[in-house]
């Protein structure tokens, strides 16, 4: 009886959050929220308001505050996590 992880929707899940992702669009989808992930090179995301419920992406939001406060470099929320491990998480997260 283990945890049976979807990888098709996973990977579906990854590859839309990353087309959703461009620093030209600019416009959020109603019930998303950007994000800006990574080290020097940053790159936005576009992730649904209701990841930010989840433990896993609040202690993401404690660590950014703790990181930048509320002074975030990109004029956005700006999550201190490498990319890769940004997109395991949201496609955890989507898996549930």
């Amino acid at each position: 009886m283990g945890i049976r992880i979807r990888l098709p929707s996973v990977i579906h899940h990854a590859k839309q959050v990353l087309k959703l992702q461009s620093k030209n669009q600019r416009d959020v989808p109603k019930g998303h929220v950007a994000v800006y992930v990574g080290g020097i090179e940053k790159t936005r995301f576009v992730v649904p308001i209701s990841y930010l419920n989840h433990p896993c992406f609040l202690d993401l939001l404690n660590r950014a505050e703790e990181e930048f406060g509320f002074n975030h470099p990109m004029g956005g929320l700006t999550i201190p996590c490498d990319q890769d491990a940004f997109i395991h998480l949201t496609s955890r997260l989507h898996a549930c």
